[in-house]
């Protein structure tokens, strides 16, 4: 579904991603961990069209994205939920829902979207007239997955959902997005918390200072004794 080769992507003299490959296939959770300044974001942000790529590929669906403007690629079928959530606090959660489905315009699609995104989060349903900006932490993490979920994205990026959540939110959180998976959304995860990552992923990639140092399948690199010294306190 998504395959990027040789990525080269730098802001100014920081060459932040040098040369990276990667790869998800339809259907799988693909989680991408390493420490801070890692270029974790970064890969994410050049996906979505946000970051200038400089040299290398990016294909979707056999489509070559890279460099293509950000509302494209969500038409193309690609969400991405923010590292910092980023919801619009003096919108209501039912307003913000609406901007992640800016890019349709068939009534009854958006209606079955909300239907969808309510039944994922009851909380949001129960919320829906409230601003964001006065969600907890974790409603407003809820309502950043929901409203990217609104433009029923083939591909859903999720950069550090459990940030700053307490450990019982951040349990539900992935438990949410296995459920997302198993309804047939496909998710390439950016997440600090890498017990929890390769808990749920089917494959990994460990990215260190711009390069892919280790990858494979989830479950052998939670085994993998220099990732366990690195990023499971092992």
């Amino acid at each position: 579904m998504l395959k990027i080769e040789g990525l080269h992507v730098s802001y100014g003299p920081i060459h932040a991603l040098k040369g990276i490959d990667l790869e998800v296939n339809e259907g799988e959770i693909v989680t991408l961990i390493g420490s801070n300044g890692a270029g974790k974001s970064t890969t994410l942000n050049a996906i979505t069209g946000l970051a200038k790529v400089q040299s290398g590929d990016i294909s979707f669906n056999g489509r070559h994205i890279a460099n293509i403007s950000p509302y494209r690629i969500v038409r193309l079928g690609i969400s991405h939920s923010p590292e910092g959530r980023e919801v619009f606090p003096a919108l209501t959660v039912h307003e913000n829902l609406r901007l992640g489905a800016y890019s349709r315009s068939d009534k009854r699609s958006v209606a079955a979207a909300y239907e969808r995104v309510y039944a994922l989060f009851p909380r949001l349903k129960e919320r829906t007239g409230q601003t964001a900006g006065t969600l907890s932490g974790g409603e407003q993490q809820m309502l950043a997955i929901g409203r990217a979920l609104m433009s029923e994205p083939k591909l859903l990026l999720l950069d550090e959902p459990s940030m700053g959540l307490a450990p019982n939110l951040v349990a539900m959180i992935f438990e949410l997005i296995q459920s997302i998976n198993q309804q047939g959304t496909t998710i390439l995860l950016i997440e600090q918390n890498a017990n929890m990552a390769l808990s749920i992923a089917h494959r990994a990639y460990v990215l260190e200072t711009g390069t892919i140092a280790i990858a494979g399948a989830a479950a052998e690199l939670a085994r993998d004794p220099r990732v366990k010294s690195a990023y499971l306190g092992g």
